[in-house]
């Protein structure tokens, strides 16, 4: 389960990151690591903030998936298309990395007996990490930080992950309906503009 929900958050961020690499104008090279540091930045924070190997440096499968869709969505000609983030495309795309990444971040938690304030922080760490280093990198204010619901979204898997496995009632059809409802969620958020109040 892990794994799966893994390679789902890998496969969606590397298109977010590939689409926000074009939008900011990246060369090749910028590109390509805008797409690495969306798709594995998050994951390789929250290993080593619970003291494993990243998963990334361990599997071949994960870079495998990135270069082979990068190669896919340059051969296609994605990057020749304009205004592709306000897409539904790439909408469902990167809500489907934030709550995939956000389960990983719960479950390696809940795995490594950590509480519910580790639960909630490696959630949201493993669901926004690659992306705010990735923002900083390119000299802009990161994603998270001004798209409301977004980190939010985040903490609300990891808590209710948390309820769940307190209960005992972990299991692969608990775990799809909080993946469901976390996408729901998000996308209502992105298109009836829910945000939170600013200070």
């Amino acid at each position: 389960m892990f794994e799966v929900a893994e390679y789902i958050g890998i496969i969606a961020f590397a298109i977010s990151g590939f689409f926000i690499g074009v939008r900011s104008k990246l060369d090749f090279l910028g590109v390509l690591i805008s797409v690495f540091l969306t798709a594995f930045g998050g994951g390789i924070i929250r290993d080593i903030i619970v003291d494993k190997t990243p998963y990334t440096f361990t599997h071949n499968m994960p870079g495998i998936i990135v270069i082979s869709l990068m190669t896919l969505l340059i051969l296609f000609r994605f990057h020749k298309r304009q205004s592709i983030e306000n897409r539904p495309f790439f909408i469902v795309s990167d809500s489907i990395g934030l709550v995939s990444f956000s389960i990983t971040g719960a479950m390696i938690a809940i795995e490594s007996g950590l509480n519910l304030t580790g639960v909630l922080v490696l959630s949201f760490v493993t669901a926004v990490g690659g992306g705010i280093t990735r923002d900083v990198i390119i000299n802009e204010v990161p994603f998270v930080f001004k798209t409301g619901f977004y980190g939010t979204v985040s903490l609300l898997v990891g808590l209710l992950l948390y309820i769940l496995h307190t209960f005992n009632y972990t299991n692969i059809y608990t775990t799809s309906m909080v993946f469901i409802l976390g996408i729901a969620i998000r996308i209502l958020a992105y298109y009836r503009k829910w945000s939170i109040p600013m200070l």
